[in-house]
């Protein structure tokens, strides 16, 4: 019985560490600086949350990201340039410590510059689990009119997904 029980432990161990938070420190795109410290929420008393929107780097970049709290959202847009009937993006969830069991399309809008506004209708994904990747969609139209006509910037807002909302945007061509 005594050969099993180190075994069973550095397994357990080993299980847990993948699993727990990560102490590291992630390194700032590529491109940009962080001179900045983390601003400090004392009535916290734990670091502000901040969002990290990653910069257009690259002409054909398209991904945005933000890290507050403790899910970490990307997004990118699958068709901006051709979107038909509906506008699709690619999201990915990532945490360590939240439910993402949530219908991602009952907290997402998506909004242009000419005042138009609508609410995600699908997000095609699994349900729950700590790293969730999946299909959000928006109508295309609004009153059998494009959402994109005459627009110059896009902007989908996230809310309550460990954070009281999360601003993503593009400028459109």
């Amino acid at each position: 019985m005594k050969r099993f029980v180190l075994p069973l432990l550095l397994t357990v161990t080993l299980i847990l560490a993948a699993c727990g938070p990560s102490q590291t420190t992630p390194l700032p795109p590529s491109g940009t600086s962080q001179t900045d410290p983390q601003p400090f929420d004392p009535a916290q008393g734990k670091p502000a949350a901040v969002s990290t929107e990653t910069p257009q780097a690259e002409a054909g970049d398209l991904t945005r990201s933000d890290q507050q709290g403790a899910v970490t959202v990307e997004v990118t847009p699958l068709n901006l340039d051709d979107p038909s009937e509906q506008i699709e993006f690619d999201v990915v969830l990532d945490t360590h410590s939240v439910d993402l069991s949530m219908d991602l399309a009952t907290l997402a809008t998506l909004t242009t510059d000419t005042g138009a506004t609508v609410q995600a209708t699908v997000w095609d994904a699994p349900r729950g689990g700590h790293h969730v990747a999946g299909k959000l969609i928006f109508p295309a139209t609004q009153e059998s009119k494009s959402i994109l006509d005459g627009a110059t910037m896009l902007t989908l807002t996230i809310v309550n997904v460990d954070a009281p909302s999360r601003i993503f945007e593009w400028e459109l061509k």
